[in-house]
């Protein structure tokens, strides 16, 4: 800009002059801005394009080899006209003396120097922010068009097209439409200034959508992220009407009918998201209200983190919970049957009981010792399942032959009852599960039966095949379960009852029952009623 004043001024005063001396004069003070000008406004391009290596001799060097080479050349004119070849007064045609030219051969090279140094810079410029934020868009829009329409002008200039004075050039004059654009670009988009810049940066940061309204309820400002919580984001532009951006959603327009600040949640339409909307005064001297700030968050992760962080807190109490119970089944029903056999083994020794009466205990001593032995098999199932994650070994296998195994195992427990096991299948049914885990289910399940059955019952096993499913259930005539267990069983919640003859329980049966069946793409069915029965129904994959 420097340059073309130099420029604009002393091509007033060439005009000003009457002689030609005096007008050769000003044309070299001119060729100053004339010959620099285009030099310039290449570096310029490369400096605020951030290109690194601008500052290098060889570019500096390259760059302003030419236009020093003009200035010198037009200086000398004199003694070579290779710039100028004939220099001369008009008179004829107009109200003043004008300095006509002939061009000579190195003129031909300055201009051609000049519109490609104009022409690199500009492009140099369209590309670097062609793709850039909108307000580096928007500058550089206006950089271009300010160095355009003098371009014009001296090109109609160099060509004789369009010459209105004729030997006049208009290219000092169009820099004056250079300057108001320029000004335009400094007023309403800070030119040059990093805080348009910083602002729509930390705008586009934000990890909440902005909308910004005036009094009017027309959109002035909002960045990118605001577009995912509206239905139709091409509404949200500069100007837009905030009844047309939020015409479905009723309760966000009436905060423009009776505007407050406050904070409130909303599911946008045809969403599953939970949106968090802040609404903020902007104040003018802390007295008038010029606008609104609508800020929105989505809030839709972190309740699902917090809904997940919630069931793992009540997980875990439940797992104190029931470990604490545990360790009270631990000193209790192990301690005390392990305890009553060591004192039992000690008053042998010591000859208080009789070999005798040691044989008369053994069975009772024996029917305690099965329910520990059950006691201890389902506590370290547990404690594999829960400390080490246990691993699900999937392998064929005949649940027929897995159940007969049992009913050998738990047969005397049955008949001390006076309980008949009975099964009924139709021959070897192969299914897909860990032959462990199935094992120790069918275990409990078949223990509780016997346990909760009355003496000179039943209790029936039996094996079915269903499409792709094994159907394996256990029926017995007892005590039944009550509405409220059955509930507790099917949220995985522990508790203890007591059986037929009064044998203990820990509630830790059922739940691995429930979770092994569930680990091996199963599931389990339970239809009971007080004092007439229960069965328990497992459903398992079929072997193809």
């Amino acid at each position: 800009m420097i340059l073309v004043t130099v420029w604009g001024f002393f091509y007033g005063l060439e005009l000003a002059s009457t002689s030609l001396d005096q007008i050769t004069l000003w044309v070299h003070f001119e060729y100053i801005g004339i010959s620099f000008a285009p030099a310039v406004w290449l570096i310029f391009t490369l400096r605020y394009t951030g290109y690194r290596y601008w500052a290098k001799p060889a570019v500096i060097i390259g760059t302003f080899t030419i236009p020093a080479l003009t200035l010198f050349l037009v200086i000398s004119n004199d003694l070579h006209h290779l710039h100028y070849s004939k220099m001369f007064l008009v008179t004829e045609g107009s109200p003043f003396p004008i300095l006509g030219i002939e061009r000579g051969p190195y003129y031909i090279i300055h201009v051609i120097y000049s519109y490609l140094a104009f022409l690199l810079g500009t492009i140099i410029l369209w590309r670097r922010f062609r793709f850039a934020d909108p307000f580096y868009k928007n500058q550089t829009r206006l950089l271009i068009a300010g160095g355009l329409f003098p371009l014009i002008f001296n090109f109609f200039y160099q060509t004789g097209l369009v010459s209105p004075l004729g030997y006049i050039d208009l290219t000092p004059f169009a820099f004056l439409i250079t300057y108001l654009i320029l000004g335009l670009a400094i007023l309403k988009y800070g030119l040059f200034s990093i805080k348009p810049i910083a602002h729509s940066k930390i705008m586009e940061s934000l990890t909440k959508g902005v909308l910004v309204f005036n009094v009017h309820h027309r959109v002035i400002d909002f960045n990118s992220k605001v577009k995912s919580f509206c239905k139709d984001s091409q509404k949200i532009k500069i100007g837009a009407q905030a009844k047309d951006i939020f015409n479905t959603e009723e309760s966000l327009l009436q905060i423009f009918e009776n505007p407050k600040e406050q904070i409130l949640t909303f599911k946008p339409e045809g969403s599953n998201r939970t949106v968090r909307l802040e609404v903020m005064f902007i104040d003018e001297n802390d007295s008038e209200q010029i606008g609104l700030i609508l800020l929105f968050d989505d809030l839709t992760e972190e309740l699902q983190t917090n809904e997940k962080l919630r069931k793992q807190t009540e997980d875990l109490q439940k797992l104190n919970d029931l470990k604490d119970k545990f360790f009270s089944i631990i000193s209790h029903d192990l301690k005390g049957p392990i305890f009553g056999v060591k004192e039992l083994i000690h008053m042998t020794q010591i000859g208080m009981i009789s070999k005798e009466e040691l044989l008369e205990m053994l069975p009772e001593v024996s029917k305690n010792m099965e329910q520990v032995a059950i006691l201890l098999e389902n506590l370290l199932a547990w404690a594999s399942s829960q400390i080490r994650k246990e691993q699900v070994e999937i392998q064929e296998f005949d649940i027929h032959q897995l159940i007969e195994q049992q009913k050998k195992l738990l047969d005397r427990i049955a008949n001390e009852k006076q309980i008949e096991i009975k099964i009924k299948t139709n021959g070897s049914t192969l299914v897909k599960a860990d032959r462990n885990m199935t094992d120790l289910v069918l275990r409990n399940l078949i223990n509780n039966a016997i346990k909760f059955s009355k003496s000179r019952t039943e209790v029936l096993l039996s094996v079915e095949k269903l499409n792709n499913e094994a159907k394996i259930c256990i029926q017995d005539f007892g005590t039944g379960i009550s509405p409220e267990n059955l509930q507790k069983i099917e949220k995985g919640i522990s508790f203890t009852t007591r059986g037929v003859n009064h044998e203990s329980g820990t509630g830790l049966g059922l739940i691995l029952v429930k979770e092994y069946v569930s680990k091996n793409s199963g599931r389990l069915e339970i239809e009971s009623e007080l004092e007439l029965g229960t069965t328990f129904c497992i459903y398992l994959p079929l072997a193809k």
